[in-house]
């Protein structure tokens, strides 16, 4: 790995799409530190601080600390994210839609423009809610100093531009940068808050609250938990494909065996920030309403960390698993592309029998994904409840960690390997000219 570290000072345009990246990055923390005017950020703070053990404390982690101290850079990249899987969701349903997203980059490219002038709609409403909350109290009385429609006016405008912003600052690290640019902004947002789990931890073992033979349990635990991620992300199913020869023109083209890969985890993070979302509507619901009935039967059975939310999470999430991968995956669209290109899955017969067994696959790789992704989002929030942890501890958020650790490594092994540079991996790893 040191020897693929040094490889990258030797290759100018990545060296400086990596500077560029991290440029990006350091503009993005900047501005989660900027808060917005007219807020009392010692009431939001320590609104926050008693939340961090519920789903509150997810989302505050997903905005790298923006929200705690409601920065200009509150709502994040969240907005984006909806209305990005709005519109996949909208594209099983609406006909053109999905008649735009076979056009290929075209039509991809109006999808994305639609996508931003909706997240821009869900980012001013969502900042309206924020701006109403703050001033009925829901955050902690006194969290606004002037309140009225001056002051969610100027908060919408600035919350809905922060969000705008961050947008295209994800886009020019997509397009300029290394890896995926919205991603990397969940990711720094995450792992900015380690610094801060670390001196918690410290102070708890300062105070006795914590053993070294807890602390070390953890860290094992958590050593264990990254490994079984990266080797399940990492695992696929190939469903082998034998193509026959062709003949094009005068060129015949000789058949070989290739491969269709499925992953394991098929959805991703996509079901956790779903079951996320809707188990936030009982709590919102709860600092909203002023029914004594509502409020105990919302705290009786939708208590973080309770068994009656922890099982409704993991249901959620393995039923988002499904769904999300029924959308992005159709065996009867991967089978009509396979005998198009005049291939064959070997022992099965091209058409409805291949669609079949594709699903088949599918469903049962989808079944073992969904328990995979359930077991980990519940397991840490279990532990946390057992060892009392201060700091959020979530499975969502490190699917996300690693998986934008492995994507972007990738990219960048690929930047290495294509200039016949030797790569991080020092096994396995594809050597050679270009185009061998």
């Amino acid at each position: 790995m040191i020897g693929g570290i040094q490889n990258i000072g030797r290759i100018p345009e990545l060296r400086s799409r990596i500077l560029f990246t991290f440029a990006m990055l350091a503009v993005y923390r900047v501005g989660c530190a900027v808060v917005t005017p007219g807020i009392n950020t010692n009431v939001v703070r320590d609104f926050f601080e008693q939340m961090s053990s519920t789903v509150f404390g997810m989302f505050a982690l997903f905005s790298g600390g923006a929200l705690e101290q409601m920065s200009i850079f509150s709502l994040g990249i969240m907005p984006y994210i909806s209305a990005s899987i709005i519109f996949q969701l909208l594209t099983v349903v609406i006909p053109q839609l999905e008649q735009l997203k076979k056009e290929g980059e075209q039509g991809q490219k109006k999808i994305n423009q639609w996508t931003r002038y909706a997240t821009i709609v869900l980012a001013a409403f969502q900042s309206m809610l924020i701006a109403t909350a703050l001033e009925g109290g829901q955050f902690g009385q006194g969290a606004v100093m002037n309140p009225g429609w001056g002051f969610r006016l100027m908060t919408m405008v600035t919350l809905t531009t922060g969000t705008a912003f961050i947008m295209w600052l994800g886009e020019q690290v997509t397009e300029r940068g290394i890896g995926n640019g919205i991603s990397l902004v969940i990711f720094s947002s995450i792992v900015v808050a380690i610094p801060s789990g670390v001196i918690q931890m410290m102070d708890l073992i300062r105070t006795d609250q914590f053993t070294p033979l807890q602390v070390i349990f953890f860290l094992l635990f958590v050593v264990a938990l990254v490994g079984g991620v990266v080797f399940v992300e990492r695992a696929q199913r190939r469903i082998p494909i034998q193509h026959a020869k062709r003949v094009v023109g005068k060129r015949v083209t000789q058949g070989g065996m290739s491969y269709f890969p499925l992953r394991v985890n098929t959805a991703g993070v996509i079901p956790p920030i779903f079951a996320s979302s809707l188990l936030m509507i009982p709590t919102t619901l709860r600092q909203f309403t002023d029914s004594p009935e509502l409020q105990q039967l919302i705290d009786t059975h939708m208590n973080p960390g309770g068994l009656t939310y922890n099982l409704v999470y993991m249901g959620l999430i393995i039923f988002f698993c499904f769904f999300y991968t029924a959308i992005v995956i159709n065996p009867v669209d991967v089978s009509e592309n396979i005998k198009r290109f005049g291939g064959y899955i070997p022992g099965i017969r091209p058409g409805a029998n291949t669609a079949e067994h594709i699903d088949k696959v599918l469903s049962r790789l989808t079944f073992i994904g969904a328990v995979y992704v359930a077991v980990i989002c519940i397991v840490p929030v279990i532990l946390a409840g057992r060892l009392n942890i201060p700091f959020y501890f979530g499975g969502t958020a490190l699917l996300i960690a690693v998986g934008v650790s492995l994507d972007t490594i990738g990219q960048i092994e690929a930047h290495l390997v294509s200039r016949e540079y030797d790569g991080f991996v020092k096994g396995g790893r594809i050597r050679g000219r270009l185009g061998k």
